[in-house]
């Protein structure tokens, strides 16, 4: 699956990585409907992260089409909050 990360590029993402990326989308969910802007922050880094972490970078110069696109690093809860979906950021 190719993955955007808004404001820095693609990544092509295994799969199998899903599992665990959902936990941290769980658990970021959350944070955005507490209110927990600490939580919130540490979430959103690690999940973006393991993304990058566990994909490999496309090159810029590539044009393949998105098919999940997540946060820049510096958004905000309310951002965050209007492209989540029931399943949140990344579907189940």
């Amino acid at each position: 699956m190719i993955v955007r990360i808004m404001g820095e590029g693609q990544v092509r993402l295994d799969d199998s990585h899903f599992p665990a990326l959902n936990k941290l989308d769980d658990e970021l969910m959350a944070e955005v409907e507490s209110g927990d802007n600490e939580g919130f922050r540490r979430t959103l880094a690690a999940l973006l992260d393991a993304v990058r972490t566990m994909g490999t970078a496309l090159p810029d110069d590539s044009l393949e089409p998105s098919e999940l696109i997540l946060p820049a690093p510096e958004a905000s809860i309310a951002e965050v909050r209007a492209m989540l979906t029931e399943d949140g950021l990344i579907p189940d």
